[in-house]
């Protein structure tokens, strides 16, 4: 007996330590496919007005080509994170990549718009394949416990900071080279990651049992799409029409609705359903996916707004507003690696409680700023603490959403927790814009009338200060809006988590 299980402790650590090798360079790896498909989600927008100007875009029609990677990267995320369980991470990851760096590349050579839109989607399919692989391969090589919470806190810093270095680099590549450089960048950075893949992460040796659940993939792929779809299109413009009432935007919430019910009975009877019903009956893994979305809601429009702030308002260029980013970003990744430090002895809800605090106080703070307002008294402050909140939520919330998955399993689980956060991103830039560009509308139709009435003479000067007020005042609505849905992240955290720190440890 004795004997047995000293063989079995034997065995056991040798699997432990072949499995612990190249681990540095596995997460170099993995954190490397994340940061780009994050990076590239801002990078294009600095290029907008140059992609527009070489390939004659209405603005309309510019829009899509931010859509088209949204769409298809939200719509198959379920899917990729599924092919992965199946076909297998390392394979799928690799296969991601490579698909991804040939539409960035093709993408660069194009000569028309519908030569770039397909480029376009074509990465969001890559991406919906690297992005729950990359987090699934960090779930199955990095052991619950110690390793995998400082894995978690490189990742989540990695993620982090893809927001600014494509603010970054997109101005610096617009400014010196070519808007196709923005696309041509992530060439060199995927093919470099895939080879590493190759090299360093663990691989496939077999298959997992099960097929792929056809119908539930349809219905969720496309459920999935037309919300985000219908999400994308309803946001006020800038001239405060809400497109909330059309009947593209109505039609396509309605079709997301009506698909995603009809995925959830399939996955209810399916036997190789695309989202086992087993992830949904953990409280703590349901409430880590309402308080990513909830997040995404938050991050992606406070990010979105802020950015036409600085450069709408103070006039800042691009390349000035990614340096100005720079400190947030700082933040942000120190939280993140103490979070990934102190998960373990504080647990997760104290966490979660601290950071989602943070983001409501940052957010309400920066709803104070004016066109007035200096970076270092307006924008500064309330920025560190947000950047403070985020990084403190991310680790926590993702290990809860991957703790005590089977390994089988966790391509879905990472999917779940990627789709929240995409599928908030879409809620939060539809419902906070709607509330931003309509208060700018009304502001500004305010202050004409008021002049009218004493007569002012309304000089070119006149109006554009007039306008930058009246875009501080919506967005400064927008803020407090967001901060308001961001309390739900502590509502969430109190009612939902009650995972014990054991659990996170893996014990």
């Amino acid at each position: 007996m004795i004997r047995t299980l000293s063989a079995v402790s034997g065995s056991s650590q040798a699997r432990t330590r072949a499995q612990g090798r190249h681990l540095g360079a596995a997460l170099l790896v993995i954190a490397t496919g994340q940061l780009m498909v994050v990076l590239d989600a801002m990078i294009v927008n600095v290029a907008l007005p140059h992609i527009q100007q070489a390939l004659g875009f209405s603005g309309s029609g510019l829009e899509w080509v931010v859509n088209a990677y949204a769409l298809t990267l939200g719509g198959l995320l379920l899917l990729g994170g599924r092919a992965g369980d199946l076909l297998g991470r390392r394979r799928m990851f690799i296969t991601g990549l490579l698909l991804f760096s040939a539409a960035s590349l093709a993408g660069g050579f194009a000569t028309s718009q519908a030569w770039l839109l397909a480029a376009r989607a074509v990465q969001g399919v890559g991406g919906a394949i690297v992005a729950p692989t990359a987090l699934a391969l960090i779930a199955t090589t990095f052991p619950e416990g110690p390793s995998r919470s400082r894995a978690m806190g490189v990742y989540s810093a990695m993620s982090v900071a893809g927001t600014v270095i494509g603010l970054i680099a997109g101005g610096l590549l617009v400014t010196y080279a070519s808007w196709q450089w923005v696309l041509f960048v992530n060439v060199p950075i995927g093919v470099a990651a895939a080879l590493g893949a190759r090299a360093v992460l663990p691989a496939d040796h077999r298959r997992s049992a099960g097929k792929f659940d056809l119908p539930g993939a349809i219905t969720g792929t496309a459920g999935i799409t037309a919300l985000v779809y219908g999400l994308t299109n309803a946001a006020a413009s800038q001239n405060g029409v809400s497109h909330w009432g059309d009947a593209s935007v109505v039609a396509s919430l309605v079709a997301g609705a009506v698909l995603l019910a009809a995925f959830a009975v399939i996955e209810a009877r399916s036997r190789h359903a695309l989202l086992p019903a087993r992830l949904l009956r953990s409280r703590d893994r349901v409430g880590a996916i309402l308080m990513m979305l909830v997040m995404g809601t938050a991050i992606f429009g406070m990010f979105f707004f802020l950015t036409l702030f600085v450069q709408g308002v103070w006039g800042y260029s691009a390349l000035r507003t990614g340096v100005a980013y720079l400190p947030v970003t700082v933040i942000m990744l120190v939280a993140s690696l103490t979070a990934a430090r102190f998960v373990q002895r504080t647990g997760a809800r104290p966490l979660l409680l601290a950071g989602g605090t943070a983001i409501v106080i940052g957010l309400y703070w920066l709803s104070l700023v004016t066109e007035h307002s200096t970076y270092a008294g307006g924008l500064l402050g309330p920025g560190l603490v947000m950047g403070a909140g985020f990084g403190l939520l991310v680790v926590p919330l993702t290990l809860v959403g991957l703790a005590r998955v089977h390994e089988a399993d966790s391509g879905a689980a990472a999917s779940l927790l990627n789709a929240g956060r995409q599928i908030g991103g879409s809620v939060g830039l539809a419902v906070v814009g709607t509330v931003a560009w309509t208060a700018v509308s009304d502001n500004a139709r305010a202050q004409s009338a008021a002049a009218a009435r004493s007569a002012t003479h309304l000089s070119a000067a006149w109006q554009a200060a007039a306008y930058r007020h009246a875009m501080a005042v919506g967005f400064d609505r927008a803020f407090l809006v967001s901060a308001a849905i961001a309390v739900l992240i502590l509502i969430v955290a109190v009612a939902a988590i009650r995972i014990r720190r054991a659990d996170l440890a893996g014990a």
